[in-house]
């Protein structure tokens, strides 16, 4: 395990969060944006906890599949399969471009939905590598 690369995801997870964050505050946000940012926050934590565990770091955006990899090191992750978690795989592409079918522009509902599901990703995996993040 590198302690430095997992800091490394998790200051990506943190930069990607703090710009949904900050986005959500704005008079008229950029739901699709705060979306995109909320599930990439979601998906590096997820890699980090593999790095922490001295896995390869997968290319995908696939959120289900990453916490089934993190399951198999905490089967306490599979609680994260049960909630609404995996939705935010769709933010990783379809809300980026206008062609993929689906609304390019979520509700600031949904925004505020995405950022709650990152903050849930990101105290998940904390609880489970305070070494790293304290």
């Amino acid at each position: 395990m590198n302690l430095e690369t997992v800091r490394a995801w998790i200051q990506k997870a943190e930069s990607d969060l703090k710009v949904a964050k900050d986005q959500m505050k704005e008079p008229n946000p950029a739901t699709d944006a705060i979306c995109f940012h909320s599930q990439q926050c979601a998906e590096k934590y997820l890699k980090a906890f593999l790095v922490f565990h001295g896995k390869l770091v997968p290319r995908t955006h696939n959120l289900a599949w990453l916490i089934v990899q993190c399951a198999e090191l905490d089967e306490e992750f599979s609680l994260l399969l049960q909630s609404d978690v995996p939705t935010l795989t769709t933010y990783a592409v379809e809300v980026r471009y206008p062609d993929f079918g689906s609304e390019p522009f979520p509700s600031v509902a949904e925004a505020r939905k995405a950022i709650e599901l990152a903050e849930k990703v990101r105290a998940f995996v904390r609880a489970r590598i305070p070494a790293v993040v304290d």
